[in-house]
């Protein structure tokens, strides 16, 4: 497409949008959770129509020479949809939350004041690799009552547009707009540009992906943005953890998996326990090929350790860049701090304000954490690998925002929804 077709097929797209929108905001539970159930089948039954358009990509891709990591999130196998499917049917078996009112009270007045739970209207969703979010998005747009413009990485086109049709087959078979999610079709860059600068269509824009896509999202869209630019979250050991406990959190939060944005980046330990607990959690990460990025104290105390020292531990002198630091990868930093104050202190100044937690059992230095850690997801005594919809009960999750304004943490349901002021009286006036 030249330019002036993409301007035509974004302006077509929002418009049906919009419109779409509206009859999604009417439709009841039970005919959203229908068309959730019936995407869920269709996604079941479309096994050998998705593997061929994935093996498109796939073959695309390879022969591009993306990266073996890249090419592997691109797959739709077998797994990755019956993970989908299962997501749709979870949500069709949550409580609509469109509609609810919250927070009535009568007042002086006479008259009685509450909030609406109403659908943000249309979303623009940006994302890169992975097809499931097609799917992902679709579910949630359809649960929450708002319609959605996808729009997925050039890479996953023909799986994406195969995933997009069996939406489309399941909003039309329980009689909802067809309109209500739609795929942009053309992989034009230009596309991203007219979606993020459509505010009489869009009303807010949500990027999933890496840095540089959320940071040009954020620089150029004229309609709001729920982001989140990085996953620099942090584990702190107090000095009163219990260390079988802590080595469980603090492993599982950095090497269950590396790459997603809640796996940990940074472990803080209180210096009380740091000489008992740091060659423990040391003999973990070098068994598991984990390089170790320290600060002088920690460094001291790993390089002292004669049995750590014949493990192979990867000890590297950390530099002040690695506070702030996103690996997805198989490194750590690692700091010695004198307490959960200066704890509480570095991640407030390093981390990405996305999750970070506390090993403790001193109820005083977890509360204080909780209150005092500006983070959108703290967590006490459990990995920060649980920051994500399904394990928060939200079901399928369309992205994790780190803003403070409307959404914060997992996006799910009630992040795609606003509150609007509802007033019910019996004739007053105002005097």
């Amino acid at each position: 497409m030249n330019a002036f077709n993409v301007s035509e097929h974004m302006q077509t797209l929002g418009l049906q949008a919009k419109t779409a929108a509206f009859l999604m905001a009417r439709a009841d539970a039970a005919t959203k959770n229908r068309a959730l159930k019936a995407l869920a089948k269709r996604l079941r039954e479309a096994g050998p129509a998705l593997a061929e358009a994935n093996e498109k990509d796939l073959a695309r891709a390879t022969a591009a020479g993306l990266s073996a990591p890249m090419v592997d999130r691109l797959k739709l196998t077998p797994k990755v949809i019956e993970t989908v499917a299962l997501g749709c049917e979870q949500l069709a078996g949550m409580a609509d939350v469109i509609g609810e009112i919250i927070g009535m009270k009568q007042q002086p007045s006479g008259i009685r004041v509450g909030q609406m739970r109403v659908p943000i209207g249309v979303f623009g969703m940006i994302y890169e690799s992975r097809p499931n979010v097609t799917i992902e998005a679709a579910s949630l747009a359809i649960k929450s009552g708002n319609a959605a413009i996808l729009r997925g990485g050039s890479e996953a086109i023909e799986s994406n547009k195969a995933l997009a049709l069996l939406v489309s087959g399941a909003l039309a078979e329980a009689g909802l707009p067809v309109e209500a999610v739609q795929l942009v079709q053309t992989t034009d860059r230009e596309a991203v540009g007219q979606l993020i600068a459509m505010p009489e269509f869009v009303d807010v824009i949500i990027p999933r992906g890496g840095k540089g896509l959320i940071e040009r999202i954020s620089r150029d869209a004229k309609v709001p943005v729920i982001k989140h630019l990085d996953g620099n979250c942090h584990v702190y050991v107090d000095d009163t953890a219990e260390f079988e406990m802590a080595l469980r959190i603090v492993d599982n939060a950095k090497t269950q998996k590396y790459s997603p944005c809640n796996a940990a980046e940074g472990l803080l330990v209180s210096a009380a326990v740091a000489e008992d607990f740091l060659p423990r959690i040391a003999a973990i990460f070098a068994a598991k090929g984990v390089e170790m990025r320290c600060d002088p104290v920690a460094a001291r105390i790993l390089r002292a350790d004669d049995a750590l020292a014949g493990s192979g531990a990867r000890v590297v002198d950390a530099v002040e860049s690695d506070w702030s630091e996103e690996y997805l990868a198989a490194v750590i930093s690692i700091k010695v701090v004198e307490g959960v104050d200066e704890a509480i202190a570095h991640i407030n100044r390093y981390s990405s304000h996305h999750t970070d937690a506390i090993v403790t059992r001193d109820h005083v230095h977890a509360q204080r954490f909780l209150r005092e850690v500006d983070s959108a997801s703290v967590m006490v005594n459990a990995s920060t690998r649980f920051a994500d919809g399904f394990e928060f009960g939200l079901g399928a999750e369309i992205g994790i925002s780190t803003d403070k304004f409307h959404a914060r943490g997992p996006v799910g349901i009630e992040g795609l929804t606003s509150l609007k002021y509802v007033v019910l009286g019996q004739g007053e006036v105002r005097s």
